[in-house]
Parts: C-alpha cells; structure tokens; sequence
C-alpha cells in the first residue's frame, strides 16, 4: 500500500490521485444566464445529491485562476441554473460545450443544442436531455485559500423536474433507458454496466 501526504503533492498532482479514485463521477450538465441574456452551458463532474426532502443537488465549480468560471458567476448573480443528465444520446454534444468561450459566447449554439423553457425559472434548459433540473440556488460558499485557485460550492434546491415519459415508470426512472454516462479520469468516460442487488440488512 503506498501512503501519500497530500500537503507533499502539487495541486496537480492531487487531483489525479482524486478523480482516479473517486469514481464513476455522474455528470451535470448545467445552463445558466449572464446579466446580458446569454444562455451558457458547461459540463461538471463534481456533482452529487444533497437532500431529497427538500430536494437538493450540489455542484463544484473550481476557479480558473482565482476567477470565477461563467456558470458559478451566472448562478451567483441569478440565483437560477438548470441541471440536465448527461447520457449515451448527448454526452459528444456536451462534450463540445467544455470548450472555452468568451462569456458573450453561448456554448449551447456552438454545439447546436435546442433551447426550451423552463416552467418555475427563468434559465432554458436543452431539449436533448431525458432529465432536467430547473433549480433555484439555496447556498454558496467559497472554498480554497489564498494558496489555491478556489472552488465555488454550490447548492441548488430543485423546484421542477422534467422527464423523458420513455423512461419514467411508476414514480421511477429505468436506468437503462436513461442511459446516463458517468466521467472517469482523463478522457474516459463510463456507460452503466453490469448492474447486481445486494439486500440492505433490516
């Protein structure tokens, strides 16, 4: 067993020992709106369930350089966003809006993607998606110190879910039809696979 402080290891170095680790990641695949009406979008792996009651999502958005990235800044501002699954049918789609662009650039008309409206927000969501997410933000809070670049933590309370009714059965969604596709490290990613039950114990 190797052991490794990581107060020894580079920021970079870290990180490749975290999202090797800490895997299969699910994806999210958020919009959002800046002040001046664009529609952005960008994919994030540091994505998880918070809460059901209230329903909750959370989501890591680290600092480019100490500043912030376009959909933690629009979310901040706003106080809206929309999450969308990312499965087998958009994942190269979504993988074209992790390009960087100018935040007067929607990353949505660059991976022609189609816009739809949201019913409790204002921010549109992407008509690709079998899920989405219209959420409201519900806390914030900024992580790192002065020795790192930063990461916004974000926590959004859902207030509308929209889902594909072929794979909505009975209040449940079958994975199989959703067909989510989950971030490994590097540039692999992770379809769902062999799939076992294993009873809880009462």
């Amino acid at each position: 067993m190797i052991s490794i402080d990581p107060a020894d290891n580079t920021e970079r170095e870290n990180y490749k020992l975290l999202i090797g680790s800490v895997v299969p990641r699910p994806i999210a695949f958020v919009t959002s709106v800046s002040k001046d009406g664009t529609l952005n979008g960008a994919p994030f792996s540091y994505f998880n369930l918070v809460s059901s009651n209230p329903p909750m999502i959370s989501l890591s958005i680290q600092r480019m350089s100490g500043q912030l990235k376009d959909t933690a800044r629009n979310i901040l501002e706003s106080k809206e966003f929309v999450v969308h699954i990312v499965d087998e049918e958009n994942v190269a789609k979504v993988n074209e809006t992790a390009a960087n662009l100018p935040p007067n650039q929607s990353e949505i008309k660059l991976a022609n993607l189609t816009s739809v409206s949201s019913t409790k927000i204002s921010v549109p969501g992407i008509k690709e998606a079998k899920v989405r997410l219209e959420c409201k933000l519900e806390h914030a809070l900024q992580i790192g110190g002065e020795d790192a670049p930063g990461t916004d933590f974000i926590i959004g309370k859902v207030v509308h879910f929209h889902i594909d009714e072929e794979i909505y059965e009975n209040g449940r969604i079958n994975h199989q039809m959703l067909g989510a596709v989950s971030r490994l490290a590097g540039n692999y990613y992770a379809k769902i696979g062999d799939v076992f039950t294993i009873e809880r114990p009462k």
